[in-house]
């Protein structure tokens, strides 16, 4: 069975993807296989139990990581507080939780909960001071680092495995953006992923806690085939999302060359045929698949709507709060253009043909958002 295509203008994979065609295959397998309580005895839980360990083998041979340290959650947003939270009642230093400026909303939200928050600035790329992280992470109280492994708003990497970090400060990176994509950096205590992100069915976080890492669990505890987990087991999800992730990891090297071409032709077209843009983030060191750009004189939140209305599928304002449509507080910290922000990200069958066809309606839809207001 294959998956039905995604539409030509539908490009925002960096919110949510389709499911790739090997998870649809093993979900709609597992569903009659998996559905019992893994923690039971009969052949039925004894199934289940094999086919979420199965789908915890994959996904640590994905990863390059132990099967003892990934743990299946609810979400991603569950992974990022259950690991960064866990990381921070493990700590025997404190609960200051330094962070850049340019985190995700579940990283600041799970600080500003159970936390300290210390926030260190971002160069105009997005990438963080190196030196004011390090630094930070010196003083007295702080507990953990967290930094992401690349924005979720303008794609830039941030160079996770190269702060040289006291041994007793752990670190916590969010991997949601790139995990599948990416192989994960060196230097994190724990990390956390979203399934629905790589092309897994949605409902599935994977939250990885190196065996050797000071974690404990922040929040209640239950009585599952995983400590670290609560709640029942989503044994066909999971692993849907582990078959996922295989082939996403199998197939992203011509996937990632393919995308890399296409969203430098997006970065060209739109910063040449369109007047006042600013095309944001590191150009080289990205996400293969997005590319953000902010216009002047344009309101995002009509540049969306318009677009929608011509078949194109795109994201304005915080990756996190888009529904808001308010100002990104990821642009404001990199001191660009907040105003007009439109983030494209590409479906893993999206063309050359697609992103001409959005090119070239784009100066077009600007101009006449901007002639509403005499410009």
């Amino acid at each position: 069975m294959t998956a039905a295509p995604t539409g030509p203008g539908d490009l925002d994979a960096a919110s949510s993807t389709p499911l790739h065609p090997t998870a649809r295959d093993v979900l709609l397998a597992a569903l009659d296989r998996g559905y019992a309580d893994p923690r039971r005895l009969h052949r039925a839980g004894r199934e289940a139990r094999l086919l979420l360990d199965n789908a915890r083998e994959a996904t640590a041979d994905a990863l390059g990581v132990r099967p003892d340290e990934v743990t299946f959650t609810p979400t991603g947003t569950h992974a990022v507080h259950l690991g960064l939270l866990g990381l921070v009642r493990g700590s025997r230093r404190g609960d200051g939780v330094v962070h850049s400026a340019v985190e995700h909303s579940a990283v600041r939200h799970a600080v500003a909960w159970g936390a300290r928050s210390v926030e260190v600035g971002v160069m105009g790329d997005g990438r963080v001071h190196d030196g004011d992280l390090v630094e930070n992470a010196l003083t007295p109280g702080t507990g953990v680092v967290a930094l992401q492994t690349a924005n979720h708003e303008v794609g830039t990497l941030q160079d996770v495995g190269d702060f040289e970090l006291p041994d007793e400060i752990p670190l916590f990176t969010d991997a949601c953006a790139s995990m599948g994509r990416l192989p994960l950096p060196p230097g994190w205590a724990a990390a956390a992923g979203s399934a629905h992100k790589w092309g897994g069915p949605a409902g599935v976080g994977v939250l990885l806690v190196r065996k050797r890492a000071r974690w404990r669990n922040p929040f209640p505890g239950d009585d599952r085939v995983d400590e670290r987990s609560t709640g029942f087991e989503n044994v066909p999800a999971v692993l849907a999302a582990a078959a996922s992730l295989q082939a996403v990891v199998a197939e992203r090297e011509e996937v990632n060359a393919r995308q890399h071409e296409l969203v430098d032709v997006l970065r060209h077209r739109v910063a040449a045929e369109v007047p006042d843009v600013e095309v944001v983030g590191d150009p080289d060191r990205r996400l293969p698949h997005l590319v953000t750009f902010s216009c002047l004189y344009v309101d995002g939140e009509a540049l969306v709507t318009e677009l929608d209305r011509r078949g194109f599928g795109v994201a304005s304002g915080s990756a996190c709060t888009a529904s808001t449509l308010t100002p990104s507080n990821v642009l404001e910290a990199m001191g660009v253009l907040t105003h007009g922000n439109v983030r494209l990200s590409l479906q893993r069958d999206t063309s050359r043909a697609d992103v001409d066809a959005f090119c070239d309606v784009l100066p077009g839809v600007v101009a006449e958002i901007r002639s509403r207001v005499g410009l």
